[in-house]
């Protein structure tokens, strides 16, 4: 065992439970740690995510003293010529299964190989590396709860048993030429409060998480007034903390709780799954009659966009989601599905339209994730029999925010309403209170004419 390894970081910016650790520490005596400030990636990544990501590479460089090299380029170029100016043999990375992420690591492969060099590609973001399980003729699942029997069949493995110290790691200030260091950027100004950055933030949310709310996860995962939820989503997005701990936390726990958090995990894995097998459907259609689809179009589709998109529709669960969105830069799951319903379903908008806009904004916005979420709702991705499910506003809302208590938090034009009419202001004795608008569509008529449009998507079928 000679020279030098590098360890390149992408979506993994952690120490503990690291197998990409363990693989350039059997490859050579010294490791240096690298992080590529792509472009590709960082343009469409929004102020919320850009600042995280910038936040969480210093705690990173924290933890290993002060040695992240931070450079900037596009990898295929940048990688090889930092290999070859620390004469390092060997490029560690967990495997990137997206479709940018995919073709980037074979360019960056050919690259290394063409100077005599190698990526080493050792785990993975995902408890189940994407194409690793599929069905008994070997094809992908397309429906998601068979996906779940295999993936638990499956299993996965330990967390990986390391630390900053488990490499010896090379101070890159005195690592040769050619390595074009850059500073960490500075924060981009981002209105929305972000969580907590770094490793120990993510490790500290699990375990108050596991100690304080899991008991009633099943119960309460639902409800956007109450905190219900693990808000781990931004640190898994980044890999400050990796499924496979997660899932070690919770093997000796049974009951309604652990498992519905152990199928949340796995909708994560199925949608990289679908995405990796299908990487076209990160922009189209995963099932292609919904082509057939009746969408909205011109001026009227733009203000209707635009409504939704600033919480001025005049329904209140999707108004206050929007403007949560928002504010935090983070979005409760049930409410994602209602307000991603609503501008579909109610407005007859372009999935994408929608999608696009949570990119822009979420501070854990994961492609697969997003865009799957969106097409599961919208009824052109994995389900079976989507059309049928067009949520009303209104039910909803009384349902999942039975006292009105997330609404007021978040739409302050309606914090005077009492209890659940909240969720339906024009039913006030009053009117509608000042400075809150009218009901942009009646969903009753536009669920209606989102089920005209589908028979459009089974005649296309036939």
């Amino acid at each position: 065992m000679t020279g030098t390894a590098v360890v390149w970081f992408r979506r993994d910016l952690r120490v503990r439970d690291q197998p990409t650790f363990l693989a350039a520490a059997d490859a050579a005596p010294r490791a240096l740690a690298l992080f590529v400030l792509d472009d590709a990636l960082l343009a469409p990544s929004g102020a919320a995510r850009e600042t995280f990501l910038y936040r969480n590479l210093r705690t990173l460089d924290d933890a290993l003293g002060g040695r992240l090299l931070v450079v900037r380029g596009d990898p295929a170029d940048t990688v090889p010529r930092v290999a070859a100016a620390v004469g390092a043999a060997t490029v560690h990375v967990a495997a990137d299964f997206g479709p940018y992420g995919a073709r980037r690591d074979d360019a960056v492969g050919t690259a290394l190989a063409a100077d005599g060099r190698e990526l080493v590609r050792t785990g993975s973001p995902y408890a189940v590396a994407p194409g690793r399980v599929r069905k008994a003729d070997g094809e992908p699942f397309r429906v998601f709860t068979p996906f779940r029997r295999a993936w638990l069949a499956h299993g996965w493995r330990a967390p990986a048993r390391t630390d900053a110290s488990t490499v010896t790691w090379l101070d890159p200030a005195g690592s040769g030429r050619g390595l074009r260091a850059v500073r960490i950027p500075d924060d981009v100004a981002v209105d929305a409060e972000l969580p907590a950055a770094g490793e120990d933030a993510a490790l500290g949310r699990w375990t108050g998480f596991l100690d304080a709310s899991m008991r009633g996860y099943a119960a309460r995962r639902d409800r956007p007034d109450l905190p219900g939820t693990s808000r781990l989503s931004p640190y898994l997005k980044f890999g400050l903390v990796h499924p496979r701990t997660l899932l070690a936390d919770l093997a000796g726990r049974r009951g309604e709780a652990a498992d519905r958090f152990r199928t949340e995990l796995c909708w994560r894995e199925f949608h990289a799954d679908v995405l990796h097998h299908r990487p076209e459907s990160a922009r189209e259609n995963h099932d292609r009659a919904f082509d057939a689809l009746p969408l909205a179009s011109g001026a009227t589709a733009r203000r209707a966009f635009d409504a939704w998109r600033d919480g001025r529709t005049g329904y209140p669960i999707v108004d206050a989601g929007m403007r949560q969105l928002r504010e935090q830069a983070w979005l409760h799951n049930r409410v994602r599905m209602i307000v991603a319903s609503f501008l579909v379903k109610d407005l007859h908008l372009p999935w994408w339209w929608g999608a696009r806009h949570f990119m822009g904004l979420l501070v854990d916005g994961d492609l697969a994730s997003n865009q799957h979420g969106w097409q599961w709702t919208a009824g052109s991705g994995t389900d079976a029999a989507p059309y049928f499910r067009i949520f009303n506003p209104v039910a909803q809302g009384e349902r999942y925010d039975p006292d009105g208590d997330y609404v007021r938090r978040f739409v302050p034009e309606l914090r005077d309403v009492p209890g659940k009419a909240v969720h339906q202001p024009w039913r006030l004795p009053g009117g509608v209170p000042s400075g809150y608008p009218d009901r942009i569509v009646d969903h009753a008529e536009e669920r209606q004419v989102a089920l005209e449009g589908f028979q459009r998507v089974k005649a296309a079928r036939r």
